[in-house]
Formats: C-alpha cells, sequence, structure tokens
C-alpha cells in the first residue's frame, strides 16, 4: 500500500468525521435546547482535533483489514469498531438513541469509504 493512498484515504474518513461530529453536535444540541433558546454553542476546538485522530486510526486499521485479511464483510468489522467505541454511551444512566445511531452510522460510512479507496 502506498502512502498516497492511505493520505488520501484518511483525508477522505477525517472529512468524514469532521462533518459527522459537526451534525451529529447541532442535531443533539438542538434536541436538547427548547426551540425557544436562540442561543447555539458551537464545537469546541476538541470536537475538531479528536475526528483527526480517531480517522488516522480507523484509517491504518482499515489498511490492515484490505492489504491482509481481504475486503469480506468489512461493514461488520467497522460496525463492531462503532460498537466498540460507543459502548460508553450504552451504560450511561440515559442513553440518548440518536447519539448512539449516529456514531454507529458514522463509522459504517467511514467504513464504505475505506473499503472504496483501499480496496
Amino acid at each position: 500500500m502506498t502512502l498516497e493512498r492511505l493520505l488520501v484515504a484518511w483525508i477522505a474518513v477525517a472529512a468524514w468525521f469532521e462533518i459527522a461530529t459537526f451534525v451529529t453536535t447541532y442535531v443533539v444540541n438542538r434536541l436538547a435546547i427548547p426551540p425557544a433558546a436562540s442561543v447555539y454553542t458551537g464545537i469546541p476546538t476538541r470536537l475538531l482535533t479528536r475526528p483527526l485522530v480517531e480517522a488516522l486510526l480507523l484509517t491504518l486499521i482499515a489498511s490492515l483489514w484490505f492489504d491482509s485479511l481481504g475486503s469480506g464483510s468489512w461493514w461488520l468489522l467497522f460496525l463492531l469498531i462503532g460498537a466498540l467505541v460507543t459502548s460508553p454511551k450504552w451504560l450511561a444512566a440515559r442513553p440518548g438513541l440518536t447519539d448512539i445511531v449516529f456514531d454507529l452510522a458514522r463509522y459504517v460510512i467511514a467504513g464504505a469509504l475505506l473499503a472504496w479507496r483501499l480496496s
């Protein structure tokens, strides 16, 4: 696998994670804030750097998967990785179903992007 392919795949997944983080934060904040409130807090800088690191690690895992083990059942691999990442939210006192579903979808769509770019 060439470094250019890894870099392009990482950029694609990082862009997707940044978009998904913004949309998820916006939707969850809109659902939590009453409609009469006109204040939207925005996204902290921490929420912008974490997806970049997540995308890099997920790209490296995907490169191992697609280069050594094959490309079959990639969706199951990324669904399990997404479930592993979101599992602490399941054990919360009041788990937000919307947030969990968005996180799982974020990882499966990232897996689709990586399958497209790396296989």
